[in-house]
């Protein structure tokens, strides 16, 4: 097994090999890693219930927005609102603290860790540690919004629903120390619903009573759950539809895709297949222009003090990787033949959600290490881990 063939971490071995992976100079006996398609989720309805009743009263806010039940001042608020926070999850939470993408002083660390408060969307602490996991183990039973089971698990599902025995299992090998290290990350996570109340709920709520004269409910609704409506299903399309509808021209063996739709609705997150073969770059892409805005921001960030470090895969590595083991629609690298395999229900065009290859979408298996996170060789060394391996294979 070459250095190449441990960066995607995939095998083609059948459920009754053993594989020797060779790693720090040990040698780890390794399960594979797939998706159990007999395994039935357990709905936890209060969940469920909830979910429901906050899509209806967004439903209800997104009513009152368009019928003009909030004034202009109101309505450019909310929107600043929702930009900012979700600049505090693409940003913050996904590039700087999941990935380590590049490093931030304390103030902007700070500022990401209130903005991230605001979007709503659980701890920082929490958030990080699932997708960690999400990207060790992407599209297998080890994923907490594992897309091979659909749309709707991958979207909102995996919330309403008790995590499967593999995440939880191996979520305990997923490395949070440095986060643990971070005093103001772990202050959040012990004021998290506190924090959350003011900062998510009443500030957004409060400025248009006080200063643009809405009423409660209007504001309430408008400002508070058409926001967090919006918000949390354009994240929640990062799971499903970028990994389901779109052009895999990176790794063709990875269940993300290239979606131009959700890059736009998302800023810049939904070139997905990159973002998954080279987790470490702070561009979440190959283009930074290129419908990414936050890979924009990141920049600016750099040119006034507040962020450096920015990593990145260098073009030499992204040429070889889309040679080796892309889908061949890449759009400099790739061929007329794969790329004419593309379609769409109706317009054939990248903004198309359903824009996307005839190609059969890999079968995603992985080792028991783990997909690469932090650099290309980052793969977990389990016997430095106390884990109980006797448990039924996926």
């Amino acid at each position: 097994m070459t250095a190449e063939d441990l960066s995607t971490g995939h095998t083609n071995i059948g459920d009754d090999t053993t594989l020797e992976l060779k790693i720090k100079n040990c040698y780890t006996p390794a399960r594979v890693i797939g998706t159990d398609y007999s395994f039935k989720h357990k709905i936890v309805w209060k969940n469920a219930i909830g979910f429901l009743i906050l899509h209806l009263l967004g439903l209800w806010g997104l009513f009152v927005f368009l019928t003009g039940g909030v004034g202009i001042k109101t309505a450019l608020w909310t929107a600043f609102v929702l930009f900012v926070s979700s600049e505090g999850i693409t940003i913050g939470a996904h590039r700087l603290f999941s990935h380590k993408s590049f490093t931030a002083t304390p103030l902007l660390r700070g500022i990401l860790l209130i903005l991230q408060t605001v979007a709503g969307q659980n701890s920082m602490y929490i958030w990080c540690r699932d997708h960690r996991l999400h990207h060790r183990y992407s599209d297998t039973d080890g994923d907490p919004h594992n897309a091979k089971r659909g749309f709707f698990f991958s979207h909102v599902g995996w919330l309403m629903s008790k995590k499967h025995p593999y995440v939880i299992e191996l979520g305990k090998r997923i490395d949070m120390s440095d986060l643990e290290a971070d005093w103001m990350v772990m202050f959040q996570k012990k004021y998290y619903y506190p924090l959350y109340v003011l900062f998510a709920l009443f500030i957004p709520v409060w400025v248009p009573i006080q200063y643009f004269g809405e009423t409660f409910k209007n504001s309430f609704l408008v400002c508070y759950f058409f926001r967090y409506l919006f918000q949390v299903n354009g994240t929640w399309l990062v799971n499903s539809a970028a990994h389901l509808y779109g052009t895999r021209p990176y790794d063709k063996n990875l269940q993300p895709v290239e979606s131009w739709f959700v890059s736009l609705i998302c800023f810049g997150e939904g070139w997905h297949n990159y973002h998954h073969t080279f987790p470490w770059d702070y561009k979440a892409a190959e283009l930074s222009m290129h419908l990414n805005i936050s890979a924009t921001i990141i920049r600016w960030l750099e040119k006034i003090g507040l962020a450096y470090n920015l990593k990145t895969a260098s073009p030499e590595m992204v040429a070889k990787r889309i040679i080796r083991t892309g889908d061949g629609t890449h759009y400099a690298l790739g061929n007329d033949d794969a790329k004419a395999r593309v379609t769409a229900i109706g317009p054939l065009h990248p903004i198309n959600p359903s824009y996307t290859t005839k190609y059969e979408a890999p079968r995603t298996n992985l080792n028991d290490q783990g997909l690469p996170l932090f650099h290309e060789t980052d793969v977990i060394n389990v016997n430095t881990k106390n884990i109980n391996r006797n448990f039924t294979k996926a």
